[in-house]
Parts: C-alpha cells; sequence; structure tokens
C-alpha cells in the first residue's frame, strides 16, 4: 500500500527583501541615506521657532522708521477754534495706508526668504513662529511709526504753531487689516518656497506593491508558476494536467473510472 501523493509544498521561507516586514525604525533613526527621519527633535524646532520669532519681531523696528520717512505727510490747519484738513481732496492718508502696507509686504517677502534659507525642512513650530514673529512686527512697527512721526496732540500741536499755520497730521493706520500683510506674505513665500524647494520625504515602502509579473522565487509569471512550474504547457507543480495527474504521477482520470 502506498501513501497518496500530494502535490508539493511552496517553499515557506519569506522572500528576501519583504516590504511587509521591514521592522520598525525609532524615533530619530537614521536612513539608508544617512539623514535623521524624524528631524532634531521637537524641542530643538521649538526653541528655533522662539529665536525665529524674536528676531522677525524685533526687525518691525525698521519698519516703523521706514513708514514714518516715506509716508506721505496730511497737512493739517486751525482757525484758533478746531482743527481741519488744509487739502480736504487730498489723498495722504491713502497713501500712508498704502506705504505700510507695500513695506510690509516686501518685508514678509524678506522674512520667508531667509527663514526659508536658514531652515529649508521647515515644520510646524518653525510656521507657526514664522507668522506670530510677522505679526508682533507690524504690531511694533506701527507703535514705532506713530511715535517717531508727528506729534500725536492734535489740539497741542495746533496751539504751540498758531492760527492759521499748516502742520503734520500724526501717522495714522486707518485700514486695521493692514497688519496681516506681513505675516500673510511671510507664510505664502516660505509655503511656495517649502513646496518646490524643500527635501522630499522618503517613501516608506518602495516596494509595497510589487510587479505581478515578477515572482519573487525566481519564476516568471507569463511562461511558469511561480514555484518553478509551467503554467501553460504543463502543470503549476512540475506535472502535465492534459496527459496526467496534477502532481505528474499517473494518467488521469485514473483508469477504470469514466
Amino acid at each position: 500500500m502506498t501513501a497518496p501523493l500530494t502535490p508539493s509544498q511552496p517553499p515557506h521561507h519569506q522572500p528576501p527583501h519583504d516590504p511587509w516586514q521591514a521592522a520598525a525604525q525609532p524615533s530619530g533613526a537614521t536612513s539608508p541615506h544617512g539623514h535623521e527621519e524624524d528631524g532634531p527633535g521637537m524641542k530643538t524646532e521649538v526653541r528655533e521657532s522662539a529665536v525665529i520669532m524674536v528676531v522677525v519681531a524685533v526687525s518691525g523696528i525698521l519698519l516703523g522708521a521706514l513708514w514714518m520717512w516715506l509716508s506721505p505727510r496730511v497737512p493739517l490747519i486751525s482757525d484758533g477754534t478746531a482743527v481741519y484738513l488744509k487739502d480736504t481732496e487730498g489723498e495722504q492718508a491713502i497713501g500712508v495706508d498704502g506705504t505700510f502696507a507695500l513695506l510690509a509686504l516686501a518685508f514678509g517677502l524678506v522674512s520667508g526668504v531667509v527663514v526659508f534659507l536658514l531652515r529649508r525642512r521647515g515644520g510646524i513650530p518653525l510656521v507657526v513662529g514664522l507668522a506670530l514673529g510677522s505679526l508682533l512686527g507690524a504690531l511694533l512697527g506701527l507703535q514705532i511709526g506713530i511715535w517717531l512721526g508727528p506729534e500725536t496732540d492734535v489740539v497741542a500741536h495746533a496751539k504751540s504753531v498758531g492760527k492759521g499755520v499748516v502742520f503734520d497730521a500724526p501717522l495714522e493706520l486707518k485700514a486695521v487689516g493692514t497688519l496681516l500683510a506681513w505675516p500673510v506674505a511671510a507664510l505664502a513665500v516660505h509655503l511656495g518656497l517649502t513646496a518646490l524647494f524643500g527635501p522630499r520625504d522618503p517613501e516608506p515602502y518602495p516596494h509595497a506593491y510589487p510587479d505581478p509579473y515578477q515572482n519573487p522565487y525566481g519564476g516568471s509569471h507569463p511562461d511558469g508558476h511561480p514555484y518553478g512550474g509551467s503554467h501553460s504547457d504543463g502543470h503549476p507543480y512540475g506535472g502535465s494536467h492534459p496527459d496526467g495527474r496534477p502532481d505528474g504521477t499517473g494518467s488521469w482520470p485514473p483508469p477504470g473510472q469514466p
């Protein structure tokens, strides 16, 4: 009595490069290319973002000085009892807001480029620091410009210059939304540069979806079975299906059976 023949089983060893069996790397581990996967660490990123926020905010002093220097002057005149605009149809007040907006956009462009060049990797703390620093810089520039500009007490200034004498109105930002020009420009520029020239993260599973026609055990799918058999000319495990049993022995169907 002979033992029943069973088809040979496929090998049980894993393919040499199974993408699903790759061991997870610990935080901060280096990739095969030598760079860190998770960046310098959250503490370092927060520290760098705080430094960037302070530096960007302090640069608002220069914004305020330029705003005071380049803004057009709004002429006022007093008749001894009240203060009036000397040129009621003038556009100097609009020019003051426009000058601040243009300067803020320029500062946003420069700060976005500089921050990207200093730290190309980016990160959420860096973006938050850039946004907060830009907003604080705009507020600081507004206060510096008002402080360096003409006298803010219009009544006292009119009395000091006398009746019928033209004097300059204090700097004033009527469009408060202009304060957002700096942070919006900085974030837009930084985001654009990061998307175009920033580092790319490596693919976590470069061979997660192998070629369906390429057998990891050496077989070729169109011409043979993944385990070495011939798919079109014979049984997957080496037998010839039309002339014999699926395992390659005897005949099929067995003798004596229809």
